[in-house]
């Protein structure tokens, strides 16, 4: 276990050196000073446009002509409506955008994220071929750190033979992607009515392919990466009355036609008999059906062909009731106004995701944020970066950066680290409510064990 702690700082230490070398300690991402600056301005305009408004009457349409909709509905309708769902027309990130995440916020981020994978490929034995799969890769930041890791270890993976696979419903973010990781959109093939509606080579000479569908990509050794992904699937809503459980939908407001509001399902409804688990000691839970399904895909597909999933989120483990929200420039905003022009997002259940990959796979987590990260050396790499770069403007945005992702009361603690890996990565035995290991000794999973410096 020592040598191989050891061996995951040798490897941090590696990158950062490289990288610092660059002099980008920031590759120009917004910085935790100016994110909290966005954070408490209020958008320029917030009036509709005639394209947003579609939306909303879409929805009363639908309403008026099939009676109330579920929050699942809602929310598929709402984000991936391919005529005018949130995702589809608008890149939804960064500054101008409604929301920002941990990679657009520190390099460090991704850079620690390619580590894993790398770790996790040794642990398995080095095969020479493995895929790096994203799900919902948004602006492309994230696996442009991984690659780029990938790029500077390339002595590591010798004459591995690497593919990238985005599986991404939004046209706008797959175009963002292709201009950050490729030559640009004209030096892609295109297929859209194909599996694979777009290809090509990534800026490190690695073949890429896009995906609506995980489905659709191939099956192989894979790491699965998925960083904010499930939080935006969507949910159904229960609340626990003294008739049972009834699920929460959402109907048109009888005095104000042109405006939506919650009501309760007045029996019960085919979701709320196939999805409620009757002891739970909770008032009101949020299912996620949908989420359920690819946990399950992605934990046949590592059991079958190996490799691993890693998911960072903020969630919770079966604790939490109503969670469902909006967030538009930057602030929250109410989930029932102006339908598609905001992000609607649900605290995702980690213990719901345990449970339908049981059996299956070994999961480990979720773990707060910071603890992950500290696990995976970001204190070494953040000490290198501050040591290779003179420019005082460098230093607080790297230590504003970190302290974003790391401090417990702004990004460290909400988010958590959620993995799946083979029963052979970690041999274990059950005993009564305790875990074990036995057999020979497996070197630790990166970022779930204590990095000894």
């Amino acid at each position: 276990m020592m040598s191989f702690l050891l061996g995951l700082k040798c490897l941090c230490s590696r990158i950062s050196h490289d990288f610092s070398r660059k002099g980008s300690a920031v590759c120009g991402r917004v910085c935790a000073d100016q994110w909290m600056r966005l954070c408490s301005r209020t958008p320029e305009s917030t009036k509709e446009s005639d394209h947003d408004s579609l939306m909303l009457k879409h929805l009363i349409s639908k309403i008026k002509s099939t009676g109330p909709i579920s929050v699942a509905e809602y929310m598929r309708e709402v984000l991936t409506n391919p005529f005018t769902g949130y995702y589809c027309h608008r890149d939804v990130l960064g500054a101008q955008g409604d929301f920002i995440t941990s990679p657009e916020i520190s390099q460090i981020f991704g850079e620690l994220l390619g580590v894993w994978c790398i770790s996790e490929w040794m642990a398995a034995g080095k095969p020479k071929t493995f895929q790096l799969v994203e799900l919902g890769p948004g602006r492309g930041t994230l696996a442009s750190d991984v690659l780029r890791v990938f790029s500077q270890l390339r002595s590591v993976l010798r004459e591995s033979e690497i593919s990238v696979h985005l599986v991404e419903v939004s046209p706008k973010l797959g175009e963002v992607q292709a201009e950050l990781l490729t030559e640009g959109e004209q030096h892609l093939l295109h297929d859209p009515s194909g599996a694979i509606y777009k290809s090509g080579t990534t800026k490190t000479k690695l073949p890429i392919s896009w995906y609506k569908d995980l489905e659709d990509v191939p099956k192989g050794f894979s790491f699965y990466l998925a960083h904010e992904f499930f939080d935006v699937l969507p949910i159904h809503k229960f609340q626990k009355t003294k008739q049972g459980w009834r699920e929460m939908l959402i109907d048109i407001e009888p005095k104000s036609p042109e405006k939506l509001r919650f009501v309760l399902a007045p029996s019960a409804t085919l979701a709320s008999k196939a999805l409620i688990q009757r002891d739970d000691e909770r008032d009101h839970v949020e299912i996620c059906p949908e989420a359920g399904v690819i946990i399950q895909s992605l934990a046949s597909r590592i059991s079958e062909d190996g490799g691993a999933a890693l998911i960072a989120d903020y969630g919770h483990n079966g604790t939490k009731t109503d969670t469902f929200r909006g967030f538009r420039g930057h602030q929250l905003h109410e989930v029932l106004t102006a339908p598609g022009t905001a992000d609607l997002t649900a605290d995702v259940d980690f213990s719901y995701l345990r449970q339908m990959t049981e059996g299956k796979v070994v999961s480990l987590g979720p773990i707060a944020q910071q603890q992950f990260l500290k696990n995976m050396g970001i204190d070494v790499r953040l000490q290198v970066l501050l040591r290779n770069a003179s420019d005082p403007a460098i230093h607080k945005d790297l230590i504003g950066a970190y302290d974003m992702i790391m401090n417990p009361e702004k990004m460290g603690k909400r988010f958590k680290f959620f993995a799946l890996l083979p029963h052979n990565r970690l041999i274990i035995s059950r005993h009564g409510t305790r875990t074990e290991k036995c057999g020979p000794t497996a070197p630790p999973v990166a970022g779930f064990s204590e990095l000894q410096l």
